[in-house]
């Protein structure tokens, strides 16, 4: 229960829906162990009506007795039927209040992991998969309501029925309820010893879940390298791989499960012999009725579901616990990035002095001590070979990792000062890799705004020159461009995603090789927009094409995470070096 004990706010919060939903619980029990009593009534009756039916046998006096009878029997049934009608009424009360509570207690759970999530800095995600991060909120939170719902309402139906049963049986006979309920600390003893075992494979169940959905997102994720490779035979077998492996994890707890309730009901039906052997001695010592034998036999019969539940209430909260410590892992984990408390407006000037950054998970020191400063509406373009640290410079810029040593500012101010959202709403960012939502165009021009201003969107559209292409489509900016914008081409997404940037109309706008998908005559156009643009605002392009940052006021030349050049588009074709190299193997490509 310590992964469990999380859940216990919750308690409190729907406090006022869960008390009278225990009291529901109570009553229908109340109502459920009644027609014992009254069986146990009309048991000893029909023993005293025989014998006195017997004994006026030839009198005229019988066929009264037999009517009295034959009503008596009739009232009795209709008592147990009445009984169990409100018994059914109670239990339907029972499940709208706590099973419709835990209903409430997953939104709320689900909403808290999702908004948790959001807060997390991307280093986490670089750490996770997404498989993994989606079976944690919503199949290990499926778990968690089973336990919020089924496991607490069965557990306390359990109780209170066990409790109500074990008092009625010992203020009949303490002897034959003493013999009866010997089997009782046996079952309590494999509950213990099966708890154990089902708790460990129960979190087996759960990891090799998450592995299951990660390699299936995976899959589906990257379905056009799948096909384009013909690889979907090996796919498939290691589709096959994974779910049998999840499939023999689910068998061995199903095993155990197997044994373990058989065998409950075994010693329940141990109990009903003993209640019988031991109830005859006592009618014939004249301790009990008959009656009262029946009695007892629908009492012990009436514990088989306590003892059955109990064992899948144990069941449910275990593997509730196992995803519970699950989803605990990820709530607690906490971002490395501090929000700052900081917010106002920028105007653009940006620091960087002795920034240098290493990968925790790799170990690749991407950043190697780098100098810049950039001031207001100046245009810094960064050029380098793959993997010299041009995107990782970008992140850092947006706050996505701390630096190791050395710190960046923004208007002299230290960029940790800086809230979060203010800071990012302020920097209009396009990134190498394009993600565009399963939504419309309009939608995912507008995704920085509060609300879709299609002046706003259609005019980004054409600064980024791909409002012809969109209205091209039927619906125009109405269109839905599927998961991950896999209707539109390459350039086209770049494009969207440009003015995506463009539509915030930020002070700072930071461009990481978002040309590299389109034409040279579209890439001037686009370029020729953005020099209007960005007049009186900052900003920063990183390209692989020196046509598309040789107008830049200052470029830097990036290797191995160091500043090896810099200065403007003249100069450093002056100093013939690396950019000089770079310049004339794309001159001759042209």
């Amino acid at each position: 229960m310590k992964e469990l004990s999380y859940l216990n706010k919750f308690f409190y919060k729907y406090r006022w829906q869960i008390i009278p939903g225990i009291i529901f619980v109570i009553i229908s029990n109340y109502f459920g162990i009644l027609p014992a009593q009254v069986i146990r009534e009309a048991f000893d009756l029909v023993k005293e009506n025989i014998d006195l039916y017997r004994l006026y046998d030839g009198f005229d006096r019988q066929e009264l007795i037999y009517d009295i009878f034959s009503k008596s029997l009739l009232f009795f049934g209709i008592v147990v039927l009445v009984l169990a009608l409100l018994r059914g009424i109670f239990l339907f009360m029972m499940r709208q209040t706590l099973i419709l509570t835990s209903r409430h207690i997953e939104y709320d759970i689900k909403n808290e992991i999702y908004q948790h999530y959001q807060q997390l800095d991307f280093a986490f995600y670089r750490r996770n998969n997404t498989g993994d991060l989606m079976n944690r909120a919503t199949e290990d939170v499926n778990q968690v309501r089973n336990y919020l719902g089924p496991a607490i309402m069965y557990a306390i139906n359990t109780v209170v029925l066990s409790i109500m049963i074990i008092y009625a049986m010992y203020n009949v006979n303490a002897t034959l309820a003493t013999y009866s309920l010997l089997p009782i600390p046996i079952i309590s003893v494999l509950i213990l010893f099966v708890n154990k075992v089902i708790n460990r494979r129960s979190e087996r169940i759960q990891r090799q879940l998450s592995n299951l959905s990660s390699f299936v997102q995976e899959t589906f994720s990257g379905i056009r390298v799948v096909k384009t490779y013909a690889r979907e035979e090996d796919k498939m077998t290691n589709f096959r791989t994974e779910s049998d492996n999840y499939r023999n994890i689910n068998l061995r707890l199903v095993k155990v499960q197997a044994i373990f309730f058989p065998l409950i009901i075994f010693l329940i039906g141990f109990s009903t012999i003993i209640t019988v052997y031991v109830g005859g001695l006592e009618v014939n010592a004249g301790n009990i009725t008959a009656g009262n034998i029946a009695e007892f036999i629908i009492y012990v019969n009436q514990l088989t579901f306590p003892a059955m539940s109990l064992a899948w209430v144990t069941s449910l909260i275990q593997r509730a616990a196992a995803s519970q410590k699950r989803i605990n892992e990820f709530l607690h984990t906490q971002s490395e990035i501090k929000d700052g408390t900081e917010d106002r407006k920028l105007e653009g000037d940006i620091q960087l002095k002795n920034v240098s950054f290493t990968y925790p998970d790799t170990g690749i020191k991407a950043i190697d001590n780098i100098n810049i400063h950039i001031r207001p509406g100046e245009t810094l373009a960064i050029i380098g070979k793959t993997g010299s640290g041009k995107s990782t410079l970008a992140n850092l810029l947006l706050r996505m990792f701390d630096t190791d040593a050395g710190e960046i500012r923004y208007d002299g101010q230290p960029i940790k000062d800086f809230h979060l959202d203010n800071l990012r709403q302020q920097i209009g960012f396009v990134p190498q890799s394009v993600f565009l939502f399963s939504d419309t165009i309009a939608r995912n021009i507008a995704f920085g705004l509060d609300e879709v201003d299609q002046e706003k969107v259609e005019q980004a559209a054409k600064d980024a020159v791909v409002y012809e292409n969109i209205i091209a489509f039927d619906e125009g900016f109405d269109t839905h461009i599927g998961e991950r914008g896999i209707t539109l081409s390459g350039g086209q997404k770049q494009r969207v995603s440009i003015a995506r940037a463009l539509v915030k109309d930020p002070q700072i706008l930071m461009f990481d090789d978002c040309l590299s998908a389109v034409d040279t005559k579209t890439e001037e156009e686009i370029l020729h927009n953005l020099g209007r643009i960005m007049k009186g605002k900052t900003s920063i392009i990183i390209a692989h094409r020196i046509s598309t940052i040789k107008n830049a006021d200052h470029i830097i030349v990036l290797d191995d995470g160091k500043i090896i050049e810099e200065g403007t588009h003249e100069e450093l074709l002056a100093q013939q070096g690396e950019y000089f190299s770079l310049y004339e193997k794309q001159l001759l490509e042209a």
